[in-house]
């Protein structure tokens, strides 16, 4: 009997010692809202990473893959692999750029557009249901104050 009190002990401890740690709960909180965004999504056929690229795309066309990766804060080479299901997904076309021979412009198909709106929709069902939960205030306030940190600590 004395073990199991000793493990109960061991568990409320190493969870009181995250409690205030920023990693941790930042990386639990992304593990739940990857969970919320991908129910969200699926009907589409798409993950979170490409549904958040494709929504870019489609209100910005002709981006250059760069420009991409500094729009979504991500790496080249996760921009890279995330365009790449996308374009064997026949959702995104890839061209030389006028600009810069080294770089593709980056363009939604006929078939992206056509998940244009519902991708929105999605989009927004989510961010209103995550809003309702958390109370709109509390939301707003959390995504600036998670800007805010991020943009510290680059």
């Amino acid at each position: 009997m004395r073990s199991i009190g000793c493990i109960a002990n061991y568990i409320a401890l190493q969870c009181s010692m995250f409690d205030h740690c920023l990693y941790f709960n930042t990386h639990a909180l992304a593990r739940t809202l990857e969970r919320e965004w991908t129910k969200a999504f699926k009907p589409f056929g798409l993950t979170p990473s490409q549904a958040f690229m494709l929504r870019a795309i489609l209100a910005t066309s002709g981006l250059l893959q760069n420009e991409l990766a500094q729009m979504l804060v991500i790496s080249r080479p996760t921009t890279t692999r995330t365009l790449d299901g996308l374009q064997k997904l026949g959702l995104i076309e890839r061209r030389p750029s006028a600009s810069d021979g080294r770089e593709s412009s980056i363009y939604p198909t006929a078939l992206a557009l056509t998940l244009k709106d519902g991708l929105h929709a999605a989009g927004a069902e989510t961010t209103s249901r995550l809003k309702r939960v958390l109370g709109s205030e509390h939301f707003e306030d959390t995504v600036i104050k998670v800007k805010t940190i991020r943009s510290k600590l680059q």
